[in-house]
């Protein structure tokens, strides 16, 4: 296999693995607020959607100054 075309689909299975992740962050927040009994789409369900959308997202993000590495392929 040319390396070009590894390299290629190394790309298409990292961006698919990581668009996945996306939506686990937003359903993982609405599991948090559905679980403690707010219904979907009431105001104290919005509100809380958006700080523990907010609190997952800081805890999965990276540290203040953290720059990317290039990669050893």
């Amino acid at each position: 296999m040319n390396s070009t075309k590894l390299r290629l689909l190394l790309a298409s299975i990292f961006a698919v693995i990581g668009l996945s992740a996306c939506g686990s962050i937003e359903s993982a927040a609405q599991d948090d607020c559905t679980s403690i009994g707010w219904q979907i789409g009431s105001p104290g369900y919005n509100d809380c959607y958006r700080a523990r959308l907010y609190e997952r997202q800081i805890d999965y993000s990276r540290p203040p100054g953290d720059r990317p590495r290039p990669s050893l392929l």
